[in-house]
């Protein structure tokens, strides 16, 4: 709960104005101390409950970084081995080239195949096209969904920043698959290539397209987003990291 003026108190969340040192709200009963998703204005609610950019940027900065409260030197030292183990490797998957296949060659792309294979059956009703997209949509979508539960359910934005990590190793595990598209030289499954079956699923996704001459472009374009999340991911969990330092400096 921020303070209006000297009297004047509202709830981030539902905006219903406070009494003098409330630690949850009145109205809507969350905690305060946990929940910090919106500045709010010293006037009171906005018109028409819209942000300006301003508040949007604050708002930000407090789920992303502001709402981490660790300050005990074994969390620190935890978090920056982590850290710096994820730095190695993913700088390790950035400097190797997309055609390598390294990073599918890893054994994270074993721990991401139960939710790509998970993924076909998720999206098996929506049609041929989804089912053989959501192999790759849900392995990228799983990391997505632990990067929200740790902002929004346990407010560890450092969980968070190493979950946006794994979503960028994501991104690079599946371009080699999509610059696979019509050589079909990769190893599936079953022990077998793309050659000696009706194809994989980026052969059939850009075919049904009508893209599949753009294989290799849209595999490197997949390939560089990953690298740039990852590039967020490294800052991301520093500027965490520098703060929860800072913390225990004092």
């Amino acid at each position: 709960m921020i303070s209006a003026d000297a009297s004047t108190t509202y709830c981030p969340k539902c905006r219903a104005r406070q009494p003098d040192g409330a630690n949850e709200c009145v109205r809507c009963g969350i905690i305060f101390a946990k929940y910090r998703p919106f500045a709010m204005r010293a006037s009171g609610p906005s018109s028409a409950g819209s942000f300006t950019g301003s508040e949007w940027l604050l708002a930000a900065k407090q789920w992303l970084i502001e709402s981490d409260a660790a300050a005990d030197s074994f969390t620190l030292v935890g978090r920056a081995v982590v850290f710096l183990l994820l730095v190695w490797w993913g700088w390790t998957f950035i400097i190797t080239p997309l055609e390598t296949n390294y990073i599918g060659e890893s054994f994270l792309h074993l721990i991401n195949l139960p939710f790509h294979e998970a993924g076909h059956l998720i999206f098996t009703p929506f049609g041929r096209f989804m089912m053989f997209l959501g192999g790759s949509f849900g392995q990228i979508l799983m990391p997505i969904i632990c990067l929200g539960t740790f902002l929004v359910k346990t407010r560890d934005p450092f969980g968070a920043s190493v979950s946006l990590w794994w979503t960028a190793e994501n991104f690079m595990d599946i371009a080699p698959y999509i610059n696979d598209a019509r050589a079909l030289d990769l190893m599936l499954l079953g022990g077998v290539t793309g050659k000696e079956t009706d194809g994989h699923d980026w052969n059939n996704l850009l075919t049904m397209l009508g893209w599949l001459e753009y294989d290799h472009r849209l595999a490197h374009l997949v390939y560089d987003l990953g690298i740039l999340l990852m590039l967020a991911s490294f800052a991301w969990g520093g500027v965490i990291l520098l703060r929860h330092y800072r913390r225990l400096s004092r």
